[in-house]
């Protein structure tokens, strides 16, 4: 389990469970849902449509066994039937927002009973930037949700009346494998809820997805150039595990994201000009496009003028010099912000 995560878990857990910083830990509960929402956001913002039905981990005991797609249905659904049919016995966020008909779902469940490519056809079919939004909006419902209780509320059970309202619902297929639900929910008080679904829950099945999405980037990289339009080698890019880089469709490269189509300056640029990448340009030391930009990020220029002198294989024989001796993130760590004294650390590793 990723350790910040961890930590603040049970942080929370340990506050909520004394009156007087019950307070702190829900402020605890909330700052770790949204730390664990923008994993998601991340993926949506960045990821191809077709990122979302794929299953690279299919026939594996646990969650990343799943889609991308699956995991928001499963995780939101789960928390809007608890929060709102158990707990407030209000309408669902699904409902009172005509949601399913905006997703696409053909289903209001939790998806416990999906299995194999029914989870994947299942995923298909969903609109995912409705099903962001179906999400946001629930997280937001249930963060108001857990700031509007007590202490002495943590406390409180459900009966069966709370148990057939449940049932009624639909929302939890009859299926064995999605069922035991609703004994589990109705078992816990509103504290052990907060534990599972409102936070656990939610870390299991989006470190799953970060998993998913590692895999699907690996994939995209399989025998592609690893060096960026740019010159910047992908393989020692802190982004490596995010990105599948700018030769894929995978591209969450943090120059390309907040461009149109997902494509950076610099890319389009050496595509109008049908050239490899910004190292074969003669514009290239006095270039200011896209990570050019940058000031603190010379140390890609710097790069790029490597592969013009000495080629993209010597490159990536030097950063892996690099790295095993430093054992860097970011590369202007090592190469700093002067162009000339970087092209001048990467010639002296050769």
């Amino acid at each position: 389990m990723n350790k910040e995560w961890s930590d603040k878990n049970k942080k929370m857990q340990t506050l909520i469970g004394k009156e007087a910083t019950f307070a702190e830990g829900i402020d605890v509960l909330v700052d770790l849902r949204n730390d664990l929402f923008t994993q998601i956001s991340y993926i949506v913002d960045a990821y191809p449509e077709d990122a979302y039905y794929q299953m690279p981990f299919a026939g594996a005991e646990g969650y990343h066994s799943k889609t991308l797609a699956y995991s928001m249905w499963h995780i939101f659904r789960i928390e809007d039937i608890v929060a709102h049919t158990l707990i407030k016995g209000d309408e669902q966020v699904l409902f009172s927002g005509k949601w399913q008909k905006k997703i696409g779902s053909p289903i209001i469940t939790t998806g416990n009973e999906l299995v194999g490519d029914e989870i994947a056809e299942f995923s298909k079919r969903l609109d995912i930037n409705a099903l962001f939004e179906y999400c946001k909006a629930v997280m937001e419902s249930t963060n108001e949700l857990v700031r509007g209780l007590s202490y002495k509320d943590l406390k409180h059970k459900f009966s069966e009346e709370d148990k057939t309202g449940v049932l009624e619902s639909k929302c939890v297929s009859t299926d064995e494998k999605a069922a035991w639900l609703v004994d589990y929910w109705c078992e816990k008080d509103i504290r052990g809820l907060i534990k599972m679904p409102f936070s656990r829950h939610w870390i299991m099945h989006i470190e799953a997805m970060c998993r998913i999405k590692d895999k699907l980037c690996l994939m995209a990289r399989k025998g592609v150039d690893p060096i960026a339009r740019c010159g910047l080698s992908c393989n020692h890019c802190f982004l490596k595990n995010w990105c599948g880089g700018c030769r894929t469709a995978y591209n969450t490269c943090s120059n390309a994201i907040n461009c149109p189509g997902r494509v950076c300056p610099n890319s389009a640029c050496c595509m109008e000009k049908g050239i490899d990448g910004c190292y074969e340009c003669d514009e290239l030391r006095g270039c200011r496009k896209g990570f050019y930009k940058y000031d603190d990020v010379n140390a890609i220029k710097a790069m790029a003028l490597f592969i013009r002198k000495y080629g993209k294989k010597e490159l990536l024989s030097v950063m892996d010099k690099l790295h095993k001796e430093h054992d860097f993130e970011k590369i202007q760590e090592i190469l700093g912000d002067d162009i000339d004294e970087g092209f001048g650390i990467l010639e002296r590793c050769r």
